[in-house]
């Protein structure tokens, strides 16, 4: 079984070995478990993301007023269209979650922290191309 944290709502859902990942809703909310789309959680769901997926969670960290992060932010979603259903992509907007912000220790923004089995795998600080955010997210998932 493979766990999958919803965007949406935050439940937990599993998905048998087999069955197309890319496919399935969540079985409390009904939202599709993947859209292509990277979705800006809040800091419950995005703990829980990290704390039961069962696949790599790239996070990236940014604000509304931050130049690099707007530009940025439409290679964000092309990596998270390319890179679903192997690979979940959440947003942060740090200045509406500080208190987790704090804790994950950002320093400057935007900041993109992979997690993989809960715990943090690699970061990096800075804008980057959709390509390479692929390509850093799969170097460092492996």
């Amino acid at each position: 079984m493979t766990n999958i944290v919803c965007s949406s709502c935050g439940a937990t859902n599993r998905i048998a070995e087999g069955q197309d990942m890319a496919r399935g809703k969540c079985g409390k909310c009904g939202a599709a478990l993947f859209s292509g789309h990277a979705a800006d959680v809040p800091a419950a769901i995005l703990e829980k993301q990290i704390a039961r997926s069962s696949i790599p969670v790239l996070v990236d960290v940014w604000a509304p007023w931050c130049g690099p992060c707007r530009v940025m932010g439409p290679q964000f979603e092309a990596a998270a269209q390319a890179a679903e259903p192997d690979l979940r992509l959440v947003k942060l907007n740090s200045d509406e979650n500080q208190d987790l912000a704090g804790r994950l220790g950002i320093r400057g923004i935007p900041t993109m922290i992979l997690f993989k089995d809960g715990k943090e795998a690699g970061r990096v600080s800075g804008a980057m191309s959709s390509a390479d955010i692929l390509a850093w997210a799969r170097r460092t998932a492996s």
